[in-house]
């Protein structure tokens, strides 16, 4: 999570300066409207992109984690049937 978010700082501080940029631009008021509609547009795009890669890391992890704890869990009911089997065959001989 520490490099998420310090990729999307990143991010914004770029796309905050590249709008203060625009905006001290010598151009044309309709020229610069729409340069930082494309800008923020490429950025938004960006951004959506980059949180769209986390959330499938993340869910990705998510899936893989809970496999295997489901995995664990088979793992220890199958030890937990086998010392169970082994008791009643001690208590049995006894």
């Amino acid at each position: 999570m520490k490099t998420s978010s310090t990729i999307l700082g990143i991010l914004g501080a770029a796309a905050a300066g590249a709008f203060i940029g625009v905006l001290f631009a010598p151009d044309k008021g309709s020229n610069t409207r729409k340069k930082i509609k494309d800008k923020s547009r490429d950025y938004g795009d960006n951004l959506k992109s980059k949180f769209d890669g986390i959330v499938n890391t993340i869910t990705s992890n998510g899936k893989e984690i809970i496999e295997e704890g489901k995995s664990k869990l088979n793992q220890v009911k199958e030890d937990y049937n086998t010392l169970k089997d082994d008791a009643k065959t001690v208590k049995s001989n006894y």
